[in-house]
């Protein structure tokens, strides 16, 4: 089980009714399995104020993972198990959303002396603790800043993959 597709159906047969207001949303890459759902948003009286509102939603997914602990956890190791990789999990609340215990993977890289200016710029200027949170600093600019671009990539790299499943086999 390695697809997207097929751990949302596996997770939706296993995660119990009632969880989430809709289906779970699910990314994975080599390492990881994010599994992340919208809970109910609290009820509350008319012409509460925003600060309020964000206070309740983040008191109701405080809640949620701690009502759900021992079952995410049960869940999670099956799927590692099918899948090989890391399970984490996140809620959604109204506008806010919190991402529960993910994997902080180390990535190798090399870097000359500009790339390394660069980061030590965002350290000493109180940006980034280290290099290392500088470098994810700017990975999730780019992704932010570039998301459309990404999907794009990402659609066009799907598209490639299609053709390679549809080639002739090798031997």
């Amino acid at each position: 089980m390695t697809d997207e597709a097929t751990i949302r159906g596996w997770l939706t047969g296993r995660v119990p009714p009632g969880w989430f207001t809709g289906p779970v949303e699910v990314s994975t890459d080599r390492d990881e399995v994010l599994v992340v759902g919208e809970i109910p948003t609290p009820a509350l009286g008319e012409g509460v104020s925003e600060a309020e509102e964000a206070a309740a939603c983040d008191g109701r997914i405080r809640q949620f993972r701690e009502d759900t602990r021992a079952r995410r956890i049960e869940i999670a190791r099956e799927l590692e198990h099918r899948t090989g990789r890391r399970v984490s999990w996140g809620a959604r609340c109204g506008g806010m959303s919190a991402l529960f215990t993910t994997a902080s993977v180390p990535v190798m890289t090399r870097l000359r002396q500009p790339e390394r200016v660069v980061l030590d710029t965002l350290v000493e200027a109180g940006v980034a603790r280290s290099r290392s949170d500088a470098l994810a600093w700017c990975v999730r600019l780019v992704g932010r800043n570039s998301e459309e671009w990404l999907g794009d990539l990402r659609d066009a790299l799907s598209r490639v993959q299609d053709v390679r499943d549809r080639g002739p086999q090798g031997t």
